[in-house]
């Protein structure tokens, strides 16, 4: 980078000119000097605009000329340019841009600390405000939080553009200041009324302060321009390496912890249960009832008065159909059953709205009826009794759920003592560990029902209230058959507008059946078809298969299906066992890869981490020569074809949840929507299914929000001196190089319930080698056949109660997870030596570790 091109080499990084228009920019000016650059440079914000101010800096300024043009010389067709503040751009007759008025940041030769500070940002007292500096590259340089009046620094010797994000509780703004190393730059900020799609050119100009303009092509991102004296370069109007899914710009649902002057406000939704949580003789907590997404669920707010100095605590209830008997428990007790509270409370029933309810506690009756307090512990249900339902029966009980009293939001909670010794606390709850909390506030409580195979079908602890019932109706999306339309659990009706969707090729006809419990699923018998598992199919080079498409589809809803492929046997390697396929059908393909379905919790939180934590961990050169070069892959047929970071699938082949529930949609049970419209087809093959969106959008989304918010389970028994010496030898055998153990999720997500999450995923979502052991001979994009996305390692250690058995890696190979860290080669290699190396004690401590998970 330097002063005459600060744009092409940097913030177009790795462009071609393939992939968009060349364009000339020729620069003619004349630029004063600077009398003096001064030591250092403040940036004030106020609560309408960050503004620079670049201390010290003089200059005079003169006339600029700028052309835009292709290589040919000819005008730009769909180029337009607006300037940064001032009059905005106007097109003449001639095609011609005429600015004025223009200002713009002036950018003195930075030594390459970049001071600022904070001041005038509407900040409670105490509050703090979230400053980012992200170079064009998307690396965070700094992310921290800052008071008001406090001065930061950060140092970064890279040339460019910075930009500089500060969000605070009800303020969010955002600049960018420009390092060109040399003399003066500009740098301009998108802006302003577009002008002509047909305009070509910048007239000449009269300068103030100084002069910028952003110019941008229809279906590209902006290109700010810089200008120098006497420069001139070329801009590659291309796309970027990386555009985040979600910026400042990105609509957010409400937030579901809200302070107030006068209260803390706690937002979640609720389901009807079929029992209490702690009656383990049951096991019919966790489960669903029949006719669940059927006015069964409540949006609930606690207004915690307490803490802000008030003296109660209450509880709004808002449900779908009125309820017969409004009753609200606090307090647990525990004497005579496991669902005894002190207080017991009927609601009262808004007289304007007979689907609203209130009620409000004063006093903790488990200390003698003295007042509420910061730090009380409020375990609460909410129980729906339904007057005159038209379906199902009438009576279910509610979640139960632990609140802190002057802390806001739910904790997951776990029960302490023996119920029925009153020597004991008989299973009050308490909130869990922090440590434990795998996915921070989407974590749910300790399972007191004692059934396992349900961990993972449960709705976020911090679901919002208006997701509550979407969550519901996705659930039915996913446990419906596509080609009769039947719910896959009693008592439930036929969805009659999903009958008849899934084909004329496809793999299984739910998303229920490959993904049973939203678990991993488990190999069948040798000799069996794999109705579980997606075979991916290909030619030498990795395009789709000339006769069957992208992926094998062995069933037909009309004619002949495209084969069949079955589990053949395993092939004994050094004690360890690998799958043997067998084809059948007119098309055995060559080039394959063969993919079971993997567990589904915690899929929102990944796609909620910032590109830039990803970015962070990745080394694709092994530049810390670690031998690990974990890199992200890039994917951009999704999106209008804007570059992401692919997060899902075997080898992170989708950026979101929406493009990875689409795609198996089309692929795995033949179904097209809006996202993928063209069904799964190879170029020779015929009866593949029309064109056109076959599920709605709005059912498509309830089915990514059901899967994106479903609950976490958190981490057990990570207290244990054995588990906590395991992780330590996690940690010293390099597998956290890879299964990166923290990450926090960004604040820009659509949903609050993902937002700002510090989570445990032990992963870093990057493509590594995993050696020739577990490769594929079938590429996928850039994705080699040894590369594979690091796995998500939370909650693994359900797997076997959840799918009944267990298998591991990317087609189930593996038994035992110790099978699964022998199986690493390639950079995982390192860490695979150093766990069989390990004393039979420590490596079942390692396992124990990964258990707790």
């Amino acid at each position: 980078m330097n002063g005459h091109s600060m744009i092409s080499q940097k913030y177009m990084n790795g462009a071609s000119a393939t992939d968009g228009t060349t364009a000339k920019v020729g620069f003619a000016a004349k630029v004063g000097r600077a009398a003096d650059t001064g030591p250092r440079r403040a940036a004030r914000i106020s609560a309408s605009a960050l503004l620079l101010a670049l201390a010290g800096a003089q200059a005079v300024w003169s006339d600029i000329t700028i052309t835009l043009q292709d290589a040919a010389g000819k005008p730009i067709p769909g180029v337009s340019c607006t300037q940064n503040g001032g009059t905005p751009a106007v097109s003449d007759p001639t095609g011609k841009l005429t600015l004025s008025g223009i200002t713009g940041i002036r950018a003195p030769r930075l030594p390459g600390a970049e001071p600022f500070s904070v001041s005038r940002i509407p900040l409670a007292p105490g509050e703090q405000a979230m400053v980012d500096v992200i170079n064009v590259q998307g690396r965070r340089v700094l992310h921290r939080p800052v008071g008001l009046g406090e001065r930061i620094e950060f140092s970064s010797y890279d040339k460019g553009l910075f930009f500089v994000k500060v969000t605070s509780r009800d303020f969010s703004s955002s600049a960018r200041i420009a390092n060109t190393g040399a003399g003066f730059g500009f740098e301009g900020v998108a802006g302003g009324t577009p002008a002509s799609a047909a305009a070509a050119s910048m007239a000449k100009t009269s300068g103030g302060a100084g002069e910028s303009v952003t110019c941008s092509k229809s279906g590209f991102p902006s290109q700010i321009y810089s200008l120098v004296n006497g420069s001139s370069t070329v801009i590659n109007f291309s796309k970027p390496n990386l555009v985040p899914l979600f910026d400042q710009a990105t609509k957010l649902e409400p937030d579901v912890i809200v302070e107030t002057p006068t209260a803390i406000i706690t937002r979640f939704a609720d389901r009807g249960r079929d029992r209490h949580a702690r009656e383990d003789e049951f096991h019919i907590y966790d489960h669903y009832l029949g006719h669940y997404w059927m006015h069964r669920t409540a949006q609930i707010e606690i207004v915690d008065e307490v803490a802000k100095g008030g003296t109660e605590v209450k509880v709004n209830v808002t449900t779908q159909w009125k309820l017969e008997s409004t009753n609200c428990r606090a307090f647990y007790r525990g004497i005579g059953t496991v669902a005894e509270y002190h207080s017991n409370n009927n609601m009262d029933r808004d007289p304007t709205d007979p689907l609203k309810y209130h009620t409000s506690f004063k006093q903790n009756p488990k200390e003698n009826f003295r007042p509420l307090k910061i730090g009380d512990r409020m375990e609460m249900e909410v129980s729906q009794f339904l007057a005159g339902v038209p379906e199902g029966r009438a009576n279910y009980y509610g979640t139960v759920v632990l609140y802190i009293i002057g802390q806001g939001g739910l904790v997951p909670w776990e029960p302490r003592g023996v119920f029925g010794d009153a020597k004991t606390e008989r299973e009050d709850s308490y909130p869990v560990d922090v440590a434990a909390w795998e996915g921070g506030r989407v974590t749910l409580p300790t399972q007191t029902s004692n059934e396992p195979l349900y961990h993972f079908i449960q709705m976020a602890p911090n679901l919002a209230p208006q997701n509550g019932q979407i969550f519901v109706l996705g659930r039915r999306v996913h446990h419906t058959d596509f080609v009769t339309g039947d719910h896959d659990e009693p008592d439930n009706d036929k969805f009659a507008e999903m009958a008849g969707k899934s084909g004329p090729n496809f793999v299984n006809s739910s998303c229920n059946a490959c993904h049973a419990n939203n678990g991993r699923a488990l190999p069948p018998a040798v000799g069996a078809v794999l109705n579980k598992y997606v075979v991916k199919v290909g030619d030498g080079n990795g395009n789709p298969h000339p006769q069957l498409g992208s992926v094998l589809q062995p069933r037909s809803a009309g004619g002949a299906a495209e084969g069949s492929v079955t589990l053949s046997g395993w092939t004994d390697v050094g004690g360890l066992r690998k799958p043997a396929y067998a084809f059948s059908g007119a098309a055995s393909p060559t080039q394959f890869s063969a993919r079971i379905s993997p567990q589904l919790v915690g899929m929102g939180l990944l796609e909620a981490i910032p590109e830039s934590a990803i970015q962070g961990l990745a080394d694709p050169e092994d530049a810390n020569g670690d031998g690990i070069s974990g890199r992200m892959r890039i994917v951009s047929e999704y999106d209008k074809g804007l570059p992401h970071l692919g997060r899902f699938g075997w080898k992170a082949g989708k950026p979101t949840v929406l493009a990875q529930v689409a795609g198996a949609f089309n692929t795995d049970m033949g179904v097209t929507s809006s996202v993928y419209p063209e069904p799964d087809c190879g170029s020779a093959q015929t009866n593949c299914g029309a064109k056109g969106a076959e599920i709605d959008d709005v059912n498509l989304q309830h089915l990514v929000d059901y899967i994106s918010l479903l609950g976490v389970s958190l981490r057990r028994g990570f207290k244990d001196p054995d588990v906590v010496k395991g992780e330590a030898l996690f940690q010293s055998a390099g597998c956290a190089s890879c299964h990166t153990p923290t990450l926090v999720t960004g604040p820009y997500h659509p949903k609050a319930e993902l937002r700002n999450q510090t989570i445990h995923p032990y992963t870093d979502l990057l493509l590594h080698d995993m050696g020739p052991g577990l490769a594929d001979n079938l590429p996928e994009g850039d994705a080699s056949g040894a590369e594979w996305r690091t796995a998500p390692l939370w909650n693994i250690g359900y797997t076997e109660g959840v799918s009944e058995g267990e298998a591991y890696l990317h087609d189930g190979r593996a038994r035992t997870l110790a099978e699964a860290i022998q199986w690493h080669g390639g950079e995982g290699a390192k860490a695979a030596a150093n766990f069989k190396a390990l004393s039979a004690g420590d490596a079942a401590a390692m396992i124990k570790f990964l258990k707790s998970l």
